[in-house]
């Protein structure tokens, strides 16, 4: 039965989520049940590709990637894939109507991890849109239940919060991508330089973001309004302790927030929220 299989494969991309990334698990869990399946589909998605670009060294990473990319059209098309994570990605494409503009920008945005060590001002907005915020909007989509007048309301406002996600990503993982591997995000900032000033322009870019995030979040229905915020609380941690960490520093440790700080969070978040004090 092809319902067996769909269940099956939804269980593939809950595994590749909470395996990956402890902080979106619990994000997801404090959702609405009926949106948990289909944002697990949408992470699982983007979490396999963004391996085959940073992991699977050794490997062709572009035949990988090309092929990854031609079967995640053919699902789409098909409405069936053998690939399980694309399987769960095609129904929640087909469910809530994701424009396939966003999904080409974000395997393009892959493509350019395997061609371009560094960016420019443009390509630098380019990627974050492609990588980041287009990931953003295949949620809202969901989370506004094809609710056309209010996804373009709260749009704009959930590009920023992921664009807010990928920069604090880029300061978080500056030692993996320079070191190992050989990339550069932040136009104009020399690495081997790397300057408190640079830090600390690059900080000021953020907090505008997490500023414009949150007011779109208080915006957002009730079903998911919390899980995000539990999301965006987590990434504001990390990016608290980013900024109290020298920049001399940030090229040789990855910043972390520990799993009992992030229970903690969660609790305050949830006090807060109960108190409607977001």
């Amino acid at each position: 039965m092809k319902a067996l299989f769909d269940k099956v494969s939804c269980r593939v991309s809950v595994i590749t989520t909470k395996t990956y990334s402890t902080s979106f698990s619990l994000g997801i869990y404090c959702l609405d049940r009926k949106f948990h399946e289909h944002i697990y589909n949408i992470y699982g998605f983007v979490r396999f590709a963004d391996e085959i670009v940073d992991s699977f060294h050794g490997y062709d990473k572009a035949q990988l990637l090309q092929e990854f990319k031609e079967d995640t059209y053919k699902a789409i098309e098909r409405k069936i894939s053998i690939n399980p994570i694309l399987n769960s990605f095609q129904k929640v494409v087909h469910a809530y109507k994701i424009d396939m503009e966003l999904i080409d920008w974000f395997l393009r945005s892959m493509e350019t991890d395997l061609s371009v060590n560094s960016h420019n001002s443009k390509s630098y907005d380019d990627y974050i849109y492609g990588s980041a915020e287009v990931v953003g909007l295949m949620c809202l989509r969901v989370f506004t239940e094809n609710d056309e007048n209010q996804y373009q309301t709260l749009k704009p406002a959930a590009m920023r919060l992921g664009s807010a996600f990928q920069k604090v990503n880029f300061l978080r993982d500056l030692q993996s991508d320079y070191k190992t591997l050989e990339r550069t995000y932040f136009p104009g900032v020399d690495m081997d330089q790397f300057s408190i000033q640079d830090k600390i322009k690059i900080e000021a870019e953020i907090e505008e973001d997490f500023v414009a995030a949150l007011a779109g979040i208080k915006s957002l229905p009730t079903g998911s309004r919390f899980g995000v915020y539990v999301a965006y609380i987590y990434y504001k941690r990390l990016f608290d302790k980013i900024k109290s960490t020298p920049a001399t520093e940030i090229l040789s440790e990855r910043i972390r927030v520990s799993n009992p700080e992030k229970v903690k969070l969660l609790v305050t978040s949830y006090v807060r929220h109960a108190f409607k004090l977001i």
